[in-house]
């Protein structure tokens, strides 16, 4: 049989298990901790260990066990975090007091005596140390970045000679400026295990910053590289939160000025409202993780690459629902189909690229009204095709004459609009349909200072991903949120004509018959 010392140090054992892993006790070992612990009650009140134990009191259960672990580990992270924050501002060695388990007030009481023993405060040579490990920290994530194949126009002093580091490296170089000893000796897995510790005790760790800033300049220029081509003819705004938007109303025309015969009276006038379409942002996003295997691989696409990709998928997750739109043409904010007879901004029968379809569309792009039935002036500024339809559409407006039925040459009327009509090929467009051997349709779009028509709106007006490490107990890696808040909105169906189109064969069907 057990002695209550032993009983004592065994519940200690899975406590503290719990608490160096940071979780909850299992069902077993709650079950293993119970048992132990109605032994324990169950023995005669004179046995004693001689010894003071540090599992939990009798009659604690394996649940407030479990708290007082997790109570535990917070406590401990806070010493962690503001011994850390102490030190940096005194140009102390934080690992020494952390690792001998000085409280945050002895912390206190050591900086202050180091300043009576110096003479003067520390903060102008913490500014010297910060500023070297700023340097190192701005060289590593260039370094990274030069590595995987990127661009970086001017890269800071030292990337170039940092580009043979593998991950571990960086990482033994981390941990070596902030104390660790004895690295080369340790095994990638073990440099981890470290990195890990450093991360969820102090997030503002060297490497961790470094992976962050090397992974956010990644992102950007994949954001900014990614070839979409939604934002050629749509509208951008801003919108200050995720509510429903009502436009409020918009300010129609002033009444016709009246003839005012010799002692008649001026006829007062209000101008008629309407309201405008709803608008609203949602929240999109995913999750990535540089894991433990591959920090053991030396994995730089995860740091590099792959945060590029993710960054590009937002730009053509947004790109993929504006044309959407043009393909499935819903109902939109008056309940009727975005492109249909009632709105008059749809041809009735498809057709290619001909000089007929592209005057018809130009007509009824060019004599759409307003809201108040009055007259508006829309300019053709945009023509967005499928791919497969490019090479006809410079055919025709690039060629100053055209062939006529009677074989002779004719001024071409569409070549006045080659230098102001822009044609935008996207095959999102082909995906959407099917791809070739569908029927695929064409658009014309008026100038965006004429006439509103689709608007990309974004949470203040920021267009680019926010990226953020996730301190994630449990999880085996570095772990990032990637998310972006925006909202596509049909604005005014009068800003858009649509062919409905023909079938496009595929390029490769004359190769292979």
């Amino acid at each position: 049989m057990k002695t209550k010392e032993e009983m004592l140090a065994r519940q200690t054992e899975i406590v503290n298990a719990a608490k160096h892993d940071d979780r909850d006790l299992t069902d077993d070992e709650k079950r293993e901790f119970e048992e132990l612990q109605t032994k324990i009650d169950a023995l005669p009140d004179t046995e004693e260990t001689g010894k003071r134990s540090t599992s939990p009191a009798p009659g604690i259960s394996a649940d407030e066990a479990s708290a007082q672990a997790q109570r535990a580990v917070e406590a401990e992270r806070k010493r962690v975090s503001e011994i850390s924050s102490i030190c940096r501002d005194f140009a102390l060695n934080a690992d020494t007091y952390i690792k001998g388990g000085n409280t945050v007030d002895e912390v206190r009481a050591a900086a202050l005596e180091h300043v009576r023993q110096h003479g003067a405060p520390i903060p102008a040579h913490a500014d010297i140390v910060d500023d070297e490990q700023d340097k190192f920290q701005r060289a590593a994530v260039d370094s990274l970045l030069m590595r995987s194949g990127m661009t970086v126009d001017k890269p800071a002093d030292g990337a170039t000679e940092m580009m043979g580091m593998g991950l571990r490296d960086m990482a033994i170089e981390c941990l070596s400026r902030d104390g660790e000893t004895g690295l080369n000796r340790k095994s990638s897995d073990d440099i981890y295990t470290l990195l890990m510790q450093r991360q969820y005790f102090n997030p503002t760790a060297a490497f961790p910053a470094i992976l962050d800033n090397a992974i956010e300049k990644a992102y950007v220029e994949g954001h900014e590289n990614v070839p979409v081509t939604f934002d050629q003819w749509t509208k951008k705004g801003s919108l200050k939160d995720f509510k429903l938007h009502d436009n409020n109303y918009l300010a129609g025309p002033a009444g016709e000025f009246l003839e005012v015969p010799e002692g008649g009276e001026l006829k007062h006038d209000l101008p008629k409202d309407e309201k405008l379409p709803q608008r609203r942002l949602k929240t999109y996003g995913l999750q990535f993780t540089l894991s433990r295997q591959a920090f053991v691989n030396d994995d730089i696409d995860l740091v590099t690459r792959i945060p590029a990709r993710y960054a590009a998928s937002a730009r053509k997750t947004i790109n993929k629902q504006c044309y959407e739109i043009l393909v499935s043409n819903p109902a939109i904010y008056d309940g009727t189909e975005l492109f249909s007879g009632d709105h008059a901004n749809i041809l009735a029968s498809g057709t290619g690229i001909t000089k007929d379809a592209m005057q018809r569309m130009i007509m009824a792009l060019s004599t759409q009204k307003d809201q108040f039935g009055e007259a508006i002036i829309v300019r053709p500024a945009t023509i967005i095709v499928p791919a497969g339809y490019m090479f006809d559409m410079y055919t025709l407006f690039f060629s100053p004459t055209i062939e006529t039925t009677d074989n002779t040459q004719s001024v071409n009327p569409l070549y006045q609009w080659r230098n102001s009509i822009q044609v935008v090929e996207d095959p999102t467009i082909n995906v959407l349909c099917g791809g070739f051997g569908n029927v695929m349709p064409w658009f014309l779009l008026g100038d965006k200072g004429d006439t509103d028509f689709i608007e990309v709106d974004y949470l203040n007006g920021q267009e680019i991903p926010t990226i953020r490490r996730m301190e994630t107990p449990g999880t085996l890696g570095f772990v990032w949120d990637i998310y972006l808040d925006w909202g596509v909105s049909v604005m005014d169906y009068r800003g858009a004509i649509k062919n409905p189109g023909i079938e496009i064969a595929s390029p490769l069907d004359d190769a292979t018959n």
